[in-house]
């Protein structure tokens, strides 16, 4: 079976091959004899309602410093193609969302998208962990400093962080009486002059878990991989992630990591996130990754696994 796969995604020519997962989904497809295609998200266009995309042929090669090669860019109609790929990092913007309305109009065509784009909307990634609060620390999402402030006196410490993150960027973790806590919530909720917040910020309770590493969980069709990538903070940072200086270990799931997953998946199946990331600290998840999950290379590395083989598998079955 070969397929025409597309992919939407941050320049390519920018990306770490080493750790990207995006390019290890191409270079899966690609070793399967599937045609591979490219595109940014200024390539997309509705021309009387009909979804269009300015692809450019596409090869890809597992080489740190040769790992793409794109042939002339052509108009062409995304109906005609069978997967599309949606990959592009947050932050889940405007442009984003009008994004996933031309790709809604390619999905109602017939292509498979990855993820589903109504579900990419729907679905902010910390919000969405919320849908499941017996899985879940103690959170707040609000506007309201005082709330806020009253949500980190009841706690004793908690983190900070908005809605529209990745990566580690923007977040705080702050104990109750630290002096920066009014400074750190101007800053997230971009403060009216009335103390009012513009933004909403997420509260979380701290997990002290946190030191044995910020997990990623990923999940293809609600089957997680056996194994997870525990994000371990290093020196004086809190952060796990990889982006923030955090160590990657790779770690088998446990029982409770297992009873997470089997708690989500009915939902991801249903809404057609068909590869998405847990982040889970200790007993607890944090965040639901349905945008852009990474992880999969350093995964794959560690325990000899193909996880995008075993995405193509499930695509491959539900090809029409």
């Amino acid at each position: 079976m070969s397929l025409s796969v597309a992919v939407l995604m941050d320049p390519i020519g920018a990306i770490k091959p080493a750790k990207d997962t995006s390019l290890a989904m191409l270079l899966e497809a690609q070793r399967r004899g599937h045609a591979l295609h490219y595109m940014e998200q200024g390539d997309l266009a509705l021309r009387d309602g009909v979804p269009w995309a300015r692809l450019r042929p596409l090869a890809v090669r597992d080489d740190a410093h040769d790992w793409f090669s794109l042939g002339e860019a052509q108009w062409r109609d995304l109906r005609e193609l069978d997967v599309v790929l949606m990959r592009k990092d947050p932050p889940v913007d405007a442009q984003f969302i009008y994004d996933t309305m031309v790709l809604e109009a390619a999905q109602r065509g017939g292509v498979n998208v990855v993820n589903d784009p109504r579900a990419l909307r729907d679905c902010n990634e910390k919000l969405f962990a919320l849908q499941f609060p017996q899985c879940c620390a103690p959170t707040l999402v609000s506007r309201d400093p005082a709330e806020l402030r009253r949500f980190v006196a009841e706690h004793g410490e908690a983190v900070l962080k908005p809605l529209d993150g990745m990566g580690g960027r923007g977040i705080f973790r702050v104990k109750a009486g630290d002096s920066n806590l009014n400074s750190m919530l101007e800053t997230l909720l971009a403060g009216g002059p009335h103390g009012e917040g513009r933004h909403f910020a997420i509260a979380q309770k701290f997990i002290p878990a946190i030191s044995a590493g910020d997990k990623r969980i990923l999940l293809i069709d609600g089957e997680p991989v056996p194994y997870a990538l525990a994000r371990i903070p290093q020196g004086d940072e809190f952060r796990g992630n990889l982006a923030a200086g955090g160590r990657g270990e790779g770690v088998p799931l446990s029982e409770r990591d297992r009873w997470i997953a089997a708690q989500v998946a009915p939902e991801l199946r249903k809404r057609g996130l068909r590869f998405v990331g847990l982040d889970v600290i200790g007993d607890w998840l944090t965040e639901i990754n349905v945008t852009s999950p990474t992880c999969a290379r350093e995964l794959d590395a560690q325990f000899g696994l193909n996880i995008a083989g075993l995405l193509f598998d499930a695509l491959e079955k539900t090809a029409p």
